[in-house]
């Protein structure tokens, strides 16, 4: 009888034990959020310089790992000073009223592969929208990085000024350096 107590004890404390997770660190200088905004007469490239990720890695269930990106809209910078300053305005992303953007993950797909998709809200001028985003990842001792390379339909969130003349999907390309 005593014995079989001990074993229920430990079974109970090994199923309520939530699976460990590994908190990560975001190293800024090696991470970086692109875009390609691409016209009919050409395109311009840009990105956001201040950003901020909370992730937690679970090796053993990664589908119970976590991501929440946080992009500071005012760093946003383009190839052209001008136009630098006429994405910031509210004709795009209007970063005095919503000087940040939010992905937070909610799911993923390809769990265990190289190339996990990413399922979360994305959250840009007070809308929010799924968004899936493919990645690539790879991990070691020190580190895990996620590569991102996709296309966003701006106008999911109302970004729509120049419609038309300007494409509705910005290329996005991002690299998280995640240290373990």
């Amino acid at each position: 009888m005593l014995f079989r107590s001990i074993a229920l004890v430990g079974m109970l404390a090994f199923v309520a034990s939530p699976a460990l997770a590994e908190k990560l660190t975001l190293d800024k200088e090696k991470s970086k959020i692109d875009f390609v905004g691409k016209k009919t007469d050409g395109a311009h490239k840009g990105g956001f310089k201040a950003f901020k990720v909370d992730a937690e890695a679970n090796v053993d269930a990664p589908e119970k790992s976590k991501l929440k990106l946080e992009i500071d809209t005012t760093s946003l910078w383009s190839d052209d000073e001008k136009l630098t300053e006429h994405l910031k305005n509210p004709d795009f992303f209007d970063v005095r009223k919503y000087p940040k953007i939010t992905f937070e993950m909610t799911g993923m797909e390809g769990v265990g592969t190289d190339s996990p998709t990413l399922i979360g809200k994305l959250t840009m001028l007070d809308k929010t929208a799924e968004l899936k985003v493919p990645c690539r990842a790879s991990m070691n001792d020190s580190e895990i990085v996620l590569e991102a390379d996709f296309k966003l339909d701006r106008t999911k969130w109302g970004m729509a000024y120049g419609k038309g003349k300007i494409n509705d999907e910005v290329e996005i390309k991002a690299t998280l350096h995640l240290e373990r």
